[in-house]
């Protein structure tokens, strides 16, 4: 369900929201919203009203026929088709053409899809010659004809609103008869605005409207799950979970997805809150609780456990209940100690885990709590893990110097998490530090000769150098075109044809992702002829996600950087090269292979977008320029005074950046920011005194730069 502003248009955010639903195969409607604004404050005619709608749909249809996906069949969304709703969130109500469609048609004695054909576009009805045109002023006609939604939708709807907006209280009495709104009780005696909302929340309910586009319009999980299988199940498609998935079948083996943790009302406990995609779920059976780190016929993040309770939440409300077949939402007690934020949950033996949510956005913005009294530590800490849990993005970590670091993905993700924190989780106060922006360590040339370092025993040495990749293989390895659970063959062609590596290496000599396994940095092994090799991989890789997890430069992690294990010398007893003798070398090796290659930091930068008025675009440059924003597109947006504005502004300047620019645009302009990419800083972080060198400074309560 998408929400559209019907005087703003298209926003970032439902761009990006657009892309995500379409990505995992989910069918979107629309709801264009702020239509009272229309009326009453811009007093907008109907027909413009009708052309301010008519564009916010093609803009949205726009973007999704730009991501379509052909196995979705058409995803357009039209008045005609009942898959737009238009309407006043703040207000409570809200209808499609379905609705008048259905009154008129029983009128006119016409089929209601006919009815919904004619209630937009270019229909319009001759009351004269009770005829139907689609030309607005036909031959004969002295005046012009209104529009059928006009005429026959937002006629009726405008004269109500400023009836009683008019205090016509004639006009507006009359009009509830006709239309069968009937006040009770304490309603009667309202007048202005909340009898308005009022009458219009009896009339056309928002809720029952949405409710009935929803149920009526989008695909229910038995037809959805054909074609989304393939994006929800990580193994093969032929196995028995994957069929269970497809033909949503109740009496399969069990697959469930666990997305949420929901707090309930006992301290510190959480409703594992998901979906049921194949089989029946039921109370104390026993099942498969699998980790996103799962990997099938392995232990690691794997816990066989008995579901103590199922019960369905509704609301605020929870109903307990025996069992929950597949194609329900339900949510599950006694799980919640063993799993994080999410887990798939199953009770077949070789079934893989359910593909994690993909988020457009990453935790880029760090803030440090600290308890205000000593002794509410444990609350704080406890509170800590219980907005971990409940929030899918946010990353909790205690730092070595014991700093509890919170990392959102903006300044307001932040804002909404340490209210949580303050009110819900820990229920005790807190200092909060200014907030830090996380960077990424990268390097920017191939290190000039090969690092070596040698273990604590001196017997073992390993050989590597640092290389930089193209900065599309890293977004591709992100976004999981090219991550370590891509299908080998299927990596190994797009790393040969896009990024030009050597078929050899692509398919064969890739070893690990790190960090967390399917960062953007990887380790390749480029020895020829060594032996015992294989019997270190394992050492190697675990050194190599622990050097990537916290580089040299500032202890922050690394991306975009190819490690080639170019040789290693062994001690011949297997004793000898045990993870203590292998691993530490490998990490320092790591880190002196980024340091010889010209070492730098990555910055977050934001895409932002303003909307304001052509007079407040100096108030924006000058506001970007002394954040170092850079525009790189203007657009006039068409029939409006208003220009839409594409900006990069780097996260570390974002801070008080809503407030400053409404400051120097007088309020007149509206951002919005959402993390974009990744971008080299300038400057060389081994001089001394540079800028980036005061950027490698920890994040603390004392300046520690």
């Amino acid at each position: 369900m998408v929400v559209v502003d019907c005087i703003e248009g298209c926003a970032v955010q439902t761009e990006t929201v657009l892309r995500q639903a379409l990505q995992e195969r989910v069918r979107p409607c629309l709801f264009v919203n702020k239509v009272d604004r229309c009326i009453l404050e811009l007093q907008m005619e109907a027909e413009d009203m009708y052309s301010r709608f008519r564009q916010a749909i093609e803009n949205v249809n726009v973007i999704i026929a730009t991501y379509n996906d052909a196995l979705m069949g058409d995803v357009q969304v039209t008045p005609e088709k009942g898959t737009v709703a238009f309407g006043s969130g703040l207000h409570g109500w809200g209808f499609t053409t379905e609705r008048f469609a259905k009154i008129y048609a029983t009128k006119m004695g016409v089929e209601k899809e006919k009815m919904m054909q004619r209630m937009w576009g270019d229909s319009f009805f001759n009351a004269k010659k009770k005829v139907w045109t689609n030309v607005m002023q036909p031959e004969g006609c002295s005046e012009p004809l209104q529009r059928a939604f006009c005429q026959f939708i937002m006629g009726p709807i405008n004269q109500l609103m400023r009836a009683i907006m008019n205090d016509d209280k004639e006009k507006y009495e009359k009009m509830m008869g006709t239309l069968g709104i009937v006040l009770k009780g304490d309603e009667k005696s309202l007048t202005g605005k909340p009898l308005m909302k009022r009458t219009m929340q009896i009339w056309i309910n928002a809720a029952d409207t949405l409710l009935g586009m929803i149920v009526t319009k989008l695909p229910s999980p038995r037809q959805a799950q054909k074609y989304r299988v393939e994006n929800l199940y990580e193994g093969p498609m032929d196995d028995a979970a994957a069929n269970g998935i497809r033909s949503c079948d109740p009496a399969g083996p069990l697959m469930m997805y666990v997305s949420k943790m929901v707090p309930t009302s006992d301290k510190g406990r959480f409703y594992a809150f998901g979906r049921v995609f194949s089989g029946t779920i039921a109370t104390g059976q026993k099942v498969r609780i699998q980790g996103p780190y799962y990997k099938p016929g392995t232990k690691e993040d794997l816990h066989v456990k008995n579901i103590q309770r199922t019960v369905l939440m509704m609301g605020r409300t929870t109903e307990q209940i025996q069992d929950v077949p597949c194609g329900n939402t339900v949510a599950l007690v006694g799980v919640d100690q063993y799993i994080l934020k999410s887990g798939t949950i199953t009770n077949l033996e070789d079934a893989h885990n359910i593909a994690d949510m993909k988020y457009s956005v990453s935790p880029v913005v760090k803030v440090a709590v600290k308890a205000k009294d000593g002794k509410d530590l444990p609350k704080l800490v406890e509170g800590l893990k219980k907005l971990s849990k409940s929030d899918p993005l946010v990353v909790c970590t205690t730092e070595e110097s014991g700093e509890h670091v919170i990392a959102g993905c903006g300044e307001l993700h932040v804002e909404i998490c340490l209210k949580d924190l303050r009110d819900e989780y820990a229920q005790c106060d807190f200092i909060v530090s200014d907030p830090v922006v996380s960077y990424r360590e990268t390097v920017s040339e191939q290190s000039g000769q090969t690092c070596l370092a040698k273990s604590p025993n001196k017997h073992n040495r390993i050989y590597l150098v640092a290389e930089p990749m193209d900065e599309e293989l890293n977004k591709a390895i992100e976004e999981g075109t090219v991550g370590p659970k891509t299908d080998p063959k299927e990596r190994a062609k797009i790393l040969t044809e896009k990024f030009d590596w050597d078929k050899q290496v692509a398919q064969t000599k890739i070893w690990c992702y790190g960090p967390e396994t399917d960062g953007a940095n990887l380790v390749v092994d480029s020895t020829v002829g060594v032996q015992y090799l294989i019997e270190i991989k394992e050492h190697v890789n675990s050194a190599f996600q622990w050097a990537t997890k916290e580089g040299p430069l500032c202890e922050e992690n690394m991306r975009g950087i190819r490690f080639n294990l170019m040789d290693v010398t062994l001690h011949t007893d297997a004793i000898h090269r045990g993870a203590g003798q292998i691993m530490p070398p490998t990490r320092r090796c790591c880190f002196a292979a980024e340091l010889t290659a010209k070492p730098t930091l990555q910055e977050p930068v934001f895409l932002v977008e303003i909307t304001c008025p052509q007079e407040a675009m100096s108030g924006v440059y000058n506001c970007m320029n002394l954040r170092r924003g850079c525009v790189f597109e203007e657009n006039p947006r068409e029939g409006t005074p208003l220009i839409q504005v594409k900006a990069h502004l780097p996260v570390s300047e974002s801070f008080g950046f809503v407030a400053a620019l409404r400051q120097a645009t007088s309020g007149q302009a509206f951002p919005q920011c959402v993390f974009d990419h990744w971008e080299n800083l300038p400057g060389n972080p081994m001089d001394k005194g540079s800028k980036m060198e005061e950027k490698s400074g920890r994040p603390s309560f004392v300046d520690s730069h």
